[in-house]
């Protein structure tokens, strides 16, 4: 089964229908505990490399280039498989991710990528 796959900052509230919730950024939010984030996984594996992180610094001008950068490293991503399989299991998956900008975020391409994962195994 595919789960529902949504995205969501995750100073957001929490609430019941996030199901599963997953933080996928490789670095700790700022000002955020542990206790606070009610998180069931942290999925750094999976989040971009520090390099592309970094090329990208959320500059909007460079968002195609980090896109397939990232893209690139998710193709490439030998853990993903074990994400994919141990996710198929929850009905809901919400990717939480720091970043302010919610049209520039690495969650959106992370979420596209999954959906299309999960669509070509069936």
């Amino acid at each position: 089964m595919r789960p529902d796959i949504s995205i969501k900052r995750i100073y957001e509230e929490t609430d019941s229908h996030d199901g599963y919730r997953v933080l996928v950024d490789r670095l700790w939010p700022r000002g955020f505990t542990k206790e606070k984030a009610h998180i069931d996984e942290w999925a750094t594996e999976i989040a971009p490399s520090t390099a592309t992180r970094l090329a990208y610094a959320h500059v909007p001008e460079r968002w195609d280039t980090f896109k397939i950068q990232y893209k690139n490293e998710l193709l490439n991503n030998e853990q993903l498989i074990s994400y994919l399989d141990k996710w198929e299991e929850h009905p809901i998956i919400t990717l939480l991710y720091a970043a302010k900008d919610k049209e520039h975020t690495h969650a959106l391409v992370l979420q596209e990528y999954l959906i299309f994962c999960y669509n070509f195994r069936k």
